[in-house]
């Protein structure tokens, strides 16, 4: 008979976390929101943490007072702003209701990665029917209007460099990134201008436009439980978590925008990874190539693009397009 192991009680069933009897809390949102819950859950281990899906409201709420029925269960509720086509009223309708209600921003970010756009049916989150791209539902502006016009792929890889970058103003993005974000923080009262000086001087602080680094959500876990009266364990997530959105797509800093910002860039493309597989990843010609037979599958509607459509329609950067294909 074998001598008892010091490890039998690890691997009883719910013994791998001890039982959280704290104040519970809830989040609405997006995938942020549901990385600030898995930080929240690190810095306050005593605290059960529910993370709603914000594109789930109206189909497990029904409306308003479904939803802050089901919140009367919770003793803190911190929630990204939702529109009403999610469900009726959106945030503003529930904040009415569910005073304890406390905003925190959604983080959207395009100065590092200002070629990233949606393609297809944008105008409402109810309703999305976004174009597929070799990185989800992420496209390449440029790759997209060159595919448009008529470009091959080999041409299209032409567009990308310096010049081309500062005819699209992509290199002088940050002042208007930093404006934008920073407004809407303030907008709901949860203010990030010494947080993003931070961000800015320890690195890039986004793996995409709307995808922070996982620093970042720590930074804005921690003021939620700080400013809520919950003292958080001082640990960092990085430490202790990973950066679970590093596990998704990741879009690269072009080399002549990471050299605006003193940044290593690269043209390494790296889609959301199935399982447990490799993740794919693709060069630019790889990237455009891939995008260019996806675009050969999608129907016109599927292919719109309001920044598009609008460089299309403006002389001095349809001349860019043009006298690559004409090359």
């Amino acid at each position: 008979m074998s001598a008892p192991s010091w490890a039998t009680p690890w691997r009883r069933a719910g013994a791998s976390e001890p039982r959280r009897s704290g104040p519970k809390i809830a989040l609405i949102g997006n995938c942020q929101a549901r990385e600030v819950g898995h930080a929240i859950r690190l810095m306050k281990p005593g605290s059960p943490v529910t993370y709603i899906p914000m594109v789930t409201l109206r189909r497990e709420y029904g409306d308003l007072l479904g939803l802050a029925k089901a919140l009367s269960a919770y003793d803190y509720v911190f929630s990204q702003f939702f529109p009403s086509d999610l469900i009726a009223g959106g945030y503003p309708g529930l904040a009415d209701i569910e005073k304890r209600l406390r905003p925190f921003p959604t983080i959207v970010f395009p100065a590092y990665h200002p070629d990233m756009v949606y393609a297809g049916a944008v105008a409402r989150l109810s309703a999305l029917k976004l174009a597929r791209s070799p990185l989800g539902q992420y496209h390449s502006a440029i790759a997209l209007c060159a595919y448009r016009l008529g470009l091959t792929v080999a041409q299209t890889t032409t567009l990308y460099r310096e010049e081309v970058f500062a005819r699209l103003g992509y290199l002088a993005s940050w002042d208007m990134a930093v404006q934008d974000l920073l407004a809407n923080a303030r907008s709901i009262g949860f203010p990030l201008d010494g947080e993003i000086v931070r961000w800015a001087r320890r690195s890039s602080f986004m793996h995409g436009i709307n995808h922070p680094k996982s620093f970042v959500i720590g930074d804005i876990a921690r003021r939620l439980l700080d400013e809520s009266g919950l003292s958080p364990e001082p640990v960092a997530v990085e430490d202790y978590l990973g950066d679970e959105l590093a596990r998704d797509v990741v879009w690269p800093i072009y080399p002549a925008i990471a050299e605006a910002y003193g940044l290593s860039g690269s043209y390494l493309f790296k889609a959301r990874p199935r399982g447990k597989a490799f993740p794919a990843l693709y060069d630019l010609t790889g990237f455009i190539a891939a995008s260019f037979e996806l675009y050969a599958q999608t129907d016109e509607a599927g292919r719109a693009c309001d920044r598009v459509d609008a460089w299309i329609a403006t002389p001095g950067i349809l001349d860019l397009f043009m006298a690559a294909k004409a090359a």
